[in-house]
């Protein structure tokens, strides 16, 4: 007990004196009172940076693939405007935060349970919705207030919605780059209509979460394997179908990277976050999914370029995963392999980890590091396990 009790004394004299150790910079600010001042006179004092342990934002390196910069990208995101748990302008600061390009948020058109709907009533006969803007719904309303602020920090914002059906097929779909969701939601009786309508804006069609297992809300049902149903080849043959999601929240889908390879569609990393930033992932996560988009330029124009281009990568949990021509693209443009001395040296110029496989060894190359093959130079490929361009199958790459 005495052993315990002093072990305490010794934790808080140490708490103590690191706590009394951090305000040595600030003595130069204005903690000792100047020759000749009125010593009940003092002024505010402040330590930020002191108290701060993260940096305010995060720093993603992804060097140029060719002509093309990769940017950072979310799109499906959720605010109180739907079913989400904060105000438009806040997924904003957090996409910022992450170190993100741009985003799109892409509030529900079925299901607004908080503001942002005329009120209806649920199945328990409770009012769901608040009224706002006098009973008027508008259903850009979250990309409307949103822009201000990423116009303020430079984030491109994708005007976008999600089309809500609680049947599988046809699941929940994103209309991205279109121009006004109210007329789409005016068609929500009939999700054909719906797509119609989209495409017919210029929209992107994007299959959100296929493997999400939720039978009554448009998902699959528990344990059910992650198909591509008749209805989907029905959108995808209309031209109604232009990407789908491999990466959904915390969620990942193997055979969507075979689908996107066979049909030439697009790949996607989305949070399709619901609560604060910090409730989902923490502080800035490395883990946290991520589209990258390969643009000619930071532009809305470039982004919806790449797009229908199938330019797309998933990037979350440590792993790289699209379409083999851009896969080995962005692998070659991240990652310098050099011989010496009979051995491989791997040089990684990027935020993006790789588990490199050389002959019977593994070799991990951690972001903005470099890792070494002892007497791998004779080896005439590689297998970069993390990095996939099919169902399980991870990138092989030559070694020149």
């Amino acid at each position: 007990m005495k052993l315990l009790k002093d072990s305490m004394i010794l934790a808080c004299g140490l708490a103590f004196a690191a706590f009394c150790a951090v305000p040595q910079t600030a003595l130069a600010k204005g903690m000792t009172p100047k020759p000749g001042e009125d010593p009940d006179i003092s002024y505010t004092v402040g330590f930020g940076k002191e108290l701060s342990k993260t940096p305010a934002k995060r720093s993603i390196t992804i060097p140029n693939v060719g002509e093309f910069r990769v940017l950072k990208g979310d799109f499906h995101i959720h605010t109180l405007l739907s079913d989400g748990r904060v105000w438009p302008t806040q997924r904003v600061v957090e996409a910022d935060g992450n170190g993100l390009d741009v985003i799109a948020i892409t509030d529900h058109i079925e299901y607004r349970i908080f503001v942002g709907g005329i009120p209806r009533k649920n199945k328990a006969g409770k009012v769901t919705n608040f009224p706002l803007l006098n009973g008027t719904e508008n259903y850009n309303l979250s990309y409307e207030i949103a822009k201000v602020e990423a116009d303020k920090r430079k984030l491109l914002l994708v005007r976008g919605t999600e089309i809500t059906k609680t049947t599988m097929p046809p699941g929940h779909v994103n209309a991205l780059f279109v121009t006004d969701v109210n007329k789409i939601a005016a068609k929500q009786d009939d999700f054909r209509e719906m797509f119609k309508e989209a495409v017919a804006q210029g929209g992107f069609l994007l299959w959100n979460h296929p493997g999400w297992e939720a039978p009554k809300s448009g998902g699959i049902a528990k344990g059910a394997p992650t198909t591509f149903t008749d209805v989907h080849t029905e959108m995808y043959e209309k031209g109604w179908m232009h990407g789908i999601e491999a990466f959904n929240g915390k969620q990942f889908y193997p055979v969507v990277a075979k689908w996107c390879t066979d049909k030439n569609l697009a790949v996607f990393a989305n949070s399709d976050i619901h609560p604060p930033e910090f409730d989902m992932y923490g502080v800035r996560n490395p883990l946290r999914p991520i589209t990258l988009v390969l643009a000619k330029e930071k532009t809305l124009e470039s982004v919806r370029e790449a797009f229908f281009a199938k330019r797309t990568i998933g990037w979350a949990a440590n792993m790289v995963f699209g379409q083999e021509k851009w896969v080995r693209q962005l692998f070659e443009a991240c990652v310098e392999i050099k011989k010496e001395s009979g051995s491989l040296i791997f040089v990684n110029r990027s935020s993006i980890p790789a588990k490199i496989k050389v002959g019977e060894k593994t070799v991990q190359l951690d972001p903005m590091s470099n890792a070494t093959a002892q007497s791998g130079a004779t080896a005439k490929t590689i297998t970069v396990e993390n990095w996939l361009v099919g169902k399980y199958k991870p990138l092989e790459v030559p070694v020149k």
